[in-house]
């Protein structure tokens, strides 16, 4: 059962991370990340090995700059020396994956494509634990929801139509349209 999910990213690459971060909220999953939260008397160090070995899953974005940077290579380490800990690769078009992913076939995007990434690894990780719940924040009057995550084969007619998931919000009974890949409600 995946519950946790570690983000490992590039500061640079912060608004990828809070996409990523709000269709993992989306769908009930927590995620974190060494550069969420800056607490004092606590180093990187140890949020990073605190922030991994708590999660079920680690997901590395990687760009160009990402690929370099010794922090992301430094966690992509210390995932892998934990055998049993998941991985999974999001890789900008044209990235070499750094050798200890070399063995994992990445999710592609390019800077047009990650929301379809996103919706690909969200498919990919409902096969892999059980989905129940979407939180919803009501774009109309900001209250946040959960209602059960629309099945799979809606979902599916729904990306291959074009269309948009249709719900309501439980608060001010607005019309919400959701997007299909990331269950983020579109204006």
């Amino acid at each position: 059962m995946i519950d946790r999910i570690y983000i490992s990213y590039t500061e640079n690459d912060e608004l990828l991370a809070q996409e990523l971060a709000q269709a993992l909220w989306a769908v009930n999953l927590e995620s974190s990340s060494s550069m969420y939260s800056k607490v004092l008397y606590i180093s990187m160090a140890q949020r990073i090995r605190f922030g991994i070995s708590h999660s079920d899953c680690m997901i590395v974005i990687l760009t160009r700059e990402s690929a370099l940077s010794p922090r992301v290579n430094q966690e992509i380490g210390l995932a892998a020396s934990e055998c049993d800990r998941l991985v999974i690769v999001l890789a900008e078009k044209g990235v070499e994956l750094p050798i200890l992913v070399q063995d994992i076939k990445p999710i592609l995007f390019s800077q047009d494509t990650y929301t379809d990434a996103l919706g690909y690894l969200i498919y990919t990780l409902r096969n892999l634990t059980r989905f129940e719940w979407l939180r919803i924040q009501c774009p109309h009057c900001g209250e946040e929801m959960t209602q059960y995550i629309t099945p799979q084969d809606e979902v599916d007619r729904s990306l291959m139509t074009g269309t948009q998931l249709n719900t309501m919000c439980n608060y001010c009974e607005s019309e919400l349209f959701l997007d299909p890949r990331t269950f983020k409600p579109v204006l």
